[in-house]
């Protein structure tokens, strides 16, 4: 096979396999990322094509968004059970189906649908929580590193590839950026066939930073693995670290790709922006956030991951605040998207550190992906609540002002976390 003969060549120059499942992974992130925020760019041309209104497109997106949180638990179940790459594939596929169905629907309901139901079910599966379980399988040095670099990928994934899909729609059409979504997802899927493997055991290694290869834990049966995710729900709902890592993630959700990602393109264009201009500020984000991000993973690894968490909703907060007051001049928009960009998604590594020093490494998964849940249904707050606002206010800027405010509540709450340690009970064994 493809991928044991290159783990033979890589072992002899001393690089590990894992490394190569963390480029399939970026790949796969980036892309199902990019498929997450094609609808930005793509609002007005439904509404110009369609007659929808913002809140009734907003509504779609709101259930995807819910969708993606919400798979995250079991997501991490169905790679106990069926393994990473199997998932994988099957989520590509499906969000595929999402973006070709879309071709030709012609009412709302079939938007629900496609982009609400099937492509949040996919997204789901390929959520953070497999950057969570790929760095805590096949990595025990730079395991924050990692986490840094895939959650570098989503983020950037949402934004950097705004720019072309916003010119494709300008020039052949909306359904030209879905054609480009799904040539992207096949590329995807052709790498994780290719290299993916689920454990490193699958290749006779030990993970990164150890010296004993482990064997898979038993597969347990189908029903084991979706109890699995409730059970430790209910475990560590009684846990205060849960609850706070919950509350500031959903406040991450409710200022970021709820928030940006959905409505920047069309609020630049309520001040005159055209989406082009407006999607490459977003893509300066994506490129300051990927630097951001892994250089967030490098911190977490050295620094008190609190007081990383509350300067990183802090100064989110504030540039907020500071964007209804930037005129949206280019200087104004540039200084939002480099401040805002470099803590886009940084408070990711800290929150799967806190989860994983608390719950115990081997639950890691599972533990961030209900928390990831709670970012999912800030998203989607934000989302259908800043369609909202532009309905019924003609302007999405209070929804940046309440985002913003919240995020200054993350902050002060990052804060009360007890200090690092397994200070918390943790989650019974997964299966």
């Amino acid at each position: 096979m493809v991928s044991t003969a290159l783990a033979s060549t890589l072992a002899r120059r001393n690089i590990h396999y894992g490394w190569i499942v963390v480029g399939a992974t970026f790949l796969t992130m980036l892309v199902t990322a990019g498929a997450m925020g094609a609808p930005g760019v793509l609002i007005k041309p439904l509404q110009d094509e369609f007659g929808w209104e913002t809140s009734q497109i907003s509504s779609a997106l709101a259930i995807r968004l819910v969708l993606f949180g919400l798979m995250g638990p079991f997501a991490a179940a169905f790679m106990n059970y069926f393994g990473v790459r199997k998932v994988i594939v099957f989520a590509l596929a499906l969000i595929g189906a999402g973006f070709v169905g879309s071709l030709f629907m012609t009412s709302l309901w079939q938007l629900l649908l496609l982009w609400g139901i099937v492509v949040g079910f996919g997204t789901g599966l390929t959520a953070m929580v497999l950057a969570a379980t790929i760095s805590a399988r096949w990595f025990t040095k730079h395991r924050g590193l990692v986490v840094g670099m895939l959650s570098a990928s989503s983020a950037t994934g949402q934004l950097v590839f705004l720019p072309l899909m916003a010119e494709l729609t300008d020039r052949y059409g909306w359904r030209s950026t879905v054609f480009f979504v799904c040539a992207m997802i096949m590329v995807a899927a052709l790498a994780v066939l290719a290299f993916m493997r689920d454990r490193p055991s699958d290749l006779n290694l030990p993970s990164l930073g150890e010296a004993h290869v482990t064997p898979p834990p038993a597969r347990g049966t189908l029903v084991g693995a979706l109890k699995t995710p409730i059970t430790i729900l209910k475990e560590i709902s009684g846990t205060s670290t849960f609850w706070i890592l919950f509350a500031t993630f959903f406040i991450c959700g409710l200022s970021t790709n709820g928030l940006i990602q959905t409505h920047f393109v069309t609020l630049c264009g309520d001040f005159g922006i055209l989406p082009v201009a407006a999607a490459s500020v977003l893509a300066v984000m994506g490129i300051f956030d990927f630097f951001g991000t892994i250089g967030s993973g490098w911190l977490s690894d050295r620094f008190d991951n609190r007081w990383l968490l509350f300067w990183y909703y802090g100064l989110r907060g504030l540039s907020l605040l500071f964007l209804p007051f930037s005129d949206f001049s280019f200087y104004g928009l540039s200084i939002f998207a480099v401040f805002y960009g470099l803590d886009w998604i940084a408070t990711v590594p800290p929150t799967v550190k806190i989860a994983a020093d608390r719950f115990g490494r081997e639950k890691a998964g599972l533990v961030f992906g209900w928390v990831f849940a709670g970012h999912q249904l800030g998203a989607a707050t934000a989302a259908y609540g800043a369609g909202l606002s532009r309905t019924e206010l003609s302007s999405y800027l209070p929804a940046f002002f309440v985002a913003g405010a919240f995020c200054l509540l993350a902050s002060i709450l990052a804060i009360t976390l007890k200090k690092s340690g397994l200070t918390e009970p943790a989650p019974a064994t997964a299966h």
